[in-house]
């Protein structure tokens, strides 16, 4: 039977291939294979104690009803000392948004902004859900496909080739899913100087990996870098990613307030406000110390250089150093070509992801899912044991290519 009340929007959009993956590798484990699952987008580490104490408390204290649609007015005042404090930018109340995730935040944001034909300008490799939700909101994506050469990097002439009169957004995500890489303030500013020209055009930057950076690298954001351009930019974070708080869904936004309004009208139509318990949360989490990210950063950088050491020893991957992020993005361009014991050809990185997943039980995305052919990228999101292990699977199953 055709779906025919399925509607052609919804028919043209994937479902997360990331998600996809690791729902895969669970099902073969449950199946009794064994699988290494690194396609997962989230900390192995649990939510600091202090974390869940607060969300106990607010339980206990009858902290369990509707609250405003986009967010208790303490937590609002806490984003606003964090953006001020970290990131010296100023805003209001009104000038903040609280939704169920980060990915709330950006959808809200495109559906109160795009019409149909207004186009997105994203940088390639990019977080699979950009182009998607910029579809569902009758939006054009635009591609802009960087360079490994360039560690990922879009660059001025890159952006000046695309801008045009439908340009509305421009999306930036550093450090970067999947590629960890993070833009200079220097380079930002170089962006944001360009954009300065382009009054039209709003800015959003997806930050939700900031604390996670390695090496005495300096986080910055746009509007900090081009403090002219804050009143046309989305400053997108939340607590999933450095707070280990994956499934407590809170993220935030700093922008421009009828942006923030418009967009708090299209939550309180679809989700409305955010679990009540999960805001007082992220409320302890942005107020007490976060020590505990200098000591999880340097378990994450040990996994970076061990993963990088096994993949980049493997006949046929490459991979740059990423800066930030728990990923790296390895290219698979020296196994094109090759065929497998089974006498398979690997033709891209998909061929080689399903490779990995069936003769290795090594589960990695594939390239193409975040918009570059013959890259994949792997979680190191996970035990020194258990990357060394896929690590040396990796580097077995390359070998066996011919």
């Amino acid at each position: 039977m055709k779906n025919n009340f399925i509607s052609e929007r919804i028919q043209n959009i994937k479902p997360s291939p990331t998600m996809e993956v690791t729902s895969k590798a669970r099902e073969l484990k449950e199946a009794g294979h064994d699988i290494i699952g690194l396609g997962a987008g989230e900390p192995d580490f649990d939510t600091p104690t202090h974390i869940k104490e607060a969300a106990i408390q607010a339980i206990k204290q009858g902290k369990t009803k509707y609250t405003a649609v986009d967010g208790i007015p303490e937590l609002k005042e806490a984003i606003i000392d964090k953006f001020a404090r970290e990131n010296k930018l100023l805003y209001n109340k009104n000038e903040v948004s609280v939704a169920t995730g980060g990915k709330q935040v950006l959808y809200n944001a495109f559906q109160a902004t795009l019409n149909k034909g207004d186009q997105v300008i994203i940088p390639a490799p990019y977080w699979v859900s950009y182009p998607d939700m910029v579809i569902l909101a009758q939006g054009t994506p635009v591609f802009i496909e960087t360079k490994k050469e360039n560690n990922f990097k879009m660059t001025v002439d890159m952006l000046k080739k695309v801008i045009n009169e439908k340009t509305k957004w421009i999306v930036l995500n550093s450090p970067s899913n999947p590629t960890g890489t993070c833009y200079t303030k220097e380079e930002l500013t170089e962006i944001g100087n360009l954009l300065e020209k382009y009054e039209n055009i709003l800015i959003l930057t997806d930050d939700i990996y900031e604390k996670i950076i390695y090496e005495n690298f300096t986080f910055s954001t746009i509007a900090e870098a081009v403090p002219n351009l804050k009143a046309r930019t989305l400053t997108v974070n939340g607590v999933s990613k450095a707070f280990s708080m994956t499934g407590w869904r809170i993220g935030y936004a700093g922008g421009p307030e009828s942006l923030i309004k418009s967009m708090a009208k299209i939550q309180s139509q679809s989700t409305s406000n955010p679990t009540s318990i999960s805001q007082y949360a992220a409320l302890k989490a942005l107020t007490s110390s976060c020590s505990f990210l200098e000591e999880n950063n340097s378990i994450f950088l040990k996994r970076r250089n061990l993963i990088l050491e096994l993949v980049n020893s493997s006949k046929g991957l490459a991979s740059n150093i990423p800066s930030g992020a728990f990923y790296i993005f390895p290219s698979c361009e020296g196994l094109i070509g090759l065929k497998t014991a089974k006498g398979n050809t690997i033709n891209n990185s998909s061929d080689f992801s399903k490779y990995l997943l069936e003769e290795a039980g090594v589960a990695v995305v594939p390239g193409l899912a975040f918009g570059l052919e013959n890259f994949f990228r792997i979680s190191y999101a996970t035990s020194d044991e258990i990357l060394e292990e896929a690590g040396v699977r990796i580097y077995n199953a390359c070998k066996q290519l011919t």
